[in-house]
């Protein structure tokens, strides 16, 4: 046991082990980090993080129609609603979590972040193949990603004090990134304006870079110092990733079913709920905070990105699966009074 805490004395002493840039310190939560990443294998994530949400947003923008927002904004309930839950339920639902599971610093941070985040393109994909109002899916991202840049701070300003994290939170940076991410939604709405031909294929390329981006970061950092991650992703941390989409998804439907909204918009706005834009809160994380600060944390969204596929994925099939059995048992009650009708027919 001696022996033990001889090296860490030695280990957090040693001059030349603090200068190099691959021994990160995680000055708020108390523990030390060694990634394992050099300096240059640092950069390329950070200009990866950055093309990827670039052609992501970009594709969100393709997304975007005006007429059809004008169309939802005549009739603004389904929105409201829609905005409501993801700026109400899911920034309270993190702090709820981190508060039960007694997280602080950095791991409280990354938390906040992604519940505080708006929705994210992988969101319009699961509407779709759960039927949804895909014109209030993509309304419902397109809004919660252009109120963030107000929204986005103050609530995590608020969130923030309640937990005593809020001189680690850089708000001006926050604010300055999220503006950023306007350009190319701008961009996006542009192409789709004027060369609709290329909207789609522009669409597909922003949610398979989300993908190949997530996995080579979570290879890259596996085979650097896979033990790091490990520690990092804790329990509570996994737990926090696991559940928030579940209960988004929940919460969400349950909410616009109170306020009687369609079968379809119900759907839509749970799917809209969970999703969070982990692309976005993951390039905050890396970029806006010091790296000796936030360490190998800013991967915290992309595990949230894996468990929120997944569960999506789940309610998809859950879905399909209710309505071929529902279908089939409709099918087979009408054939049965079909027969009853001939046989009452055949009698007479």
């Amino acid at each position: 046991m001696e022996d033990s805490l001889d090296y860490t004395s030695d280990l957090s002493s040693d001059p030349d082990l603090w200068n190099n840039q691959s021994f990160l310190l995680n000055k708020t939560a108390g523990s030390v980090y060694i990634t394992g990443l050099s300096p240059v294998m640092n950069k390329i994530i950070n200009i990866l993080l950055i093309i990827s949400l670039f052609i992501t947003m970009v594709s969100l923008g393709c997304t975007m129609e005006v007429s059809k927002i004008k169309r939802h904004l005549m009739k603004p309930k389904g929105l409201a609603i829609a905005v409501l839950a993801q700026y109400g339920i899911m920034p309270l639902l993190a702090f709820s979590l981190v508060t039960l599971f007694q997280q602080s610093g950095m791991k409280a941070v990354v938390v906040l972040i992604i519940g505080c985040c708006p929705g994210g393109t992988l969101s319009n994909i699961l509407a779709l193949a759960l039927q949804g109002d895909m014109n209030l899916s993509i309304l419902m991202t397109s809004c919660s990603t252009f109120l963030a840049f107000g929204i986005m701070p103050l609530l995590l300003s608020i969130y923030c004090r309640g937990l005593n994290v809020q001189n680690v939170m850089p708000f001006v940076e926050i604010t300055i990134s999220l503006v950023m991410i306007l350009v190319p939604c701008g961009v996006g709405i542009l192409i789709n304006y004027y060369r609709p031909q290329y909207a789609r294929f522009i669409t597909r390329a922003g949610f398979t870079s989300l993908f190949i981006v997530v996995l080579g970061i979570i290879i890259v950092y596996s085979t650097g110092k896979g033990d790091v991650i490990l520690t990092v992703l804790s329990a509570p941390l996994m737990v926090c990733s696991a559940i928030m989409p579940l209960i988004g998804f929940g919460f969400g439907y349950l909410l616009s079913w109170l306020f009687r909204l369609t079968p379809s918009e119900r759907r839509t706005v749970a799917i809209e709920t969970g999703c969070q834009n982990t692309q976005l809160c993951a390039t905050i994380l890396k970029l806006v905070f010091p790296t000796d600060l936030m360490g190998p944390l800013f991967l915290f969204p992309m595990v949230y990105a894996i468990f929120q596929l997944m569960e999506g994925a789940l309610l998809v099939v859950l879905f399909r699966a209710h309505q071929r059995f529902t279908i089939t048992a409709k099918d087979k009650y009408q054939a049965a009074i079909g027969e009853d009708r001939e046989a009452s027919d055949e009698s007479v």
